[in-house]
């Protein structure tokens, strides 16, 4: 297992296949250099780690996931010469990518504002989800006369299309819980008291099932975004065909049959009969 032990702002645990990282950088978890340094250096950590299936970011604060990028560091950012267009991604831009491609689930657990920088890093992971009454996301870049920098132009659109993606951007409004899981920005909007247990449930669950198909499943929903679809459609048959390969897939499969699977009762009850398969081993 991996070392987590080097990021003070990042409170780390490991336990049965999950992540959690609560992001602790008071006084409200602003994206200060040192933070997205730690968040860069842990998202290739875990990406790497083996131990590791889910990933879930969550904050120490309730009332800020991420507040937005420092503006101090912006201000500091060099601007004597002009603009240059660069094929190489920048340094947020590949954390960022980092999470929405690593071979993990990926799950931010937003249960007060985000905004900015702390945005774009959110939308980067897999799900969001969100407490009602409490979660209000902001992109607060255009009022200061600056843009989205972070992946957020490109982010916001293909989870909310274009035209919510502009009143967010251009106009720097709040969206509060229940209108993000309206607008796709959230997987969904729980009561306040619910999201934690929530998001864990749903974290060990998918920590539960074989690495190989956590992974290859979301490599294959990713090929969506960019593929044309009968590329999408030849790689998913390929990656399919990896998984019914592996040894337990194949012990997992037969756990279904003998526990119940393809009989009117199993069937009546999947989601309970599948959680039985993934508490069990055939050898």
């Amino acid at each position: 297992m991996a070392d987590y032990a080097d990021f003070p702002l990042l409170n780390v645990t490991v336990e049965a296949g999950v992540a959690r990282t609560a992001i602790s950088a008071p006084p409200m978890n602003i994206m200060t250099l040192e933070l997205f340094t730690q968040l860069a250096k842990f998202s290739a950590r875990v990406a790497a780690d083996d131990d590791v299936r889910v990933v879930v970011l969550r904050s120490a604060d309730p009332d800020f996931f991420i507040a937005h990028f420092d503006v101090n560091a912006i201000l500091d950012f060099p601007t004597d010469d002009e603009p240059v267009r660069s094929d190489k991604p920048g340094g947020f831009h590949r954390m960022c990518e980092t999470f929405r491609t690593m071979p993990k689930a990926t799950i931010a657990e937003l249960a007060g504002r985000v905004g900015g920088g702390g945005n774009e890093l959110a939308m980067s992971c897999d799900m969001r989800f969100g407490a009602l009454g409490h979660t209000v996301i902001n992109q607060m870049e255009v009022p200061l006369g600056i843009l989205p920098g972070g992946t957020g132009t490109q982010r916001l659109p293909r989870l909310a299309g274009r035209g919510r993606a502009m009143e967010m951007i251009l106009g720097g409004i709040d969206v509060d819980a229940a209108e993000a899981e309206r607008w796709g920005l959230l997987n969904r909007a729980l009561p306040a008291d619910e999201l934690s247990e929530f998001v864990d449930r749903l974290a060990t669950r998918i920590a539960s099932h074989p690495a190989q198909a956590v992974a290859l499943a979301k490599q294959s929903v990713l090929n969506a975004e960019f593929m044309p679809l009968p590329e999408a459609l030849s790689e998913e048959m390929f990656l399919f065909q990896q998984t019914i390969r592996n040894p337990e897939a194949r012990r997992r499969m037969k756990q279904f049959l003998e526990s119940g699977g393809q009989t009117r009762d199993g069937e009546r009850d999947l989601n309970r009969l599948l959680e039985r398969v993934g508490s069990h081993r055939v050898e």
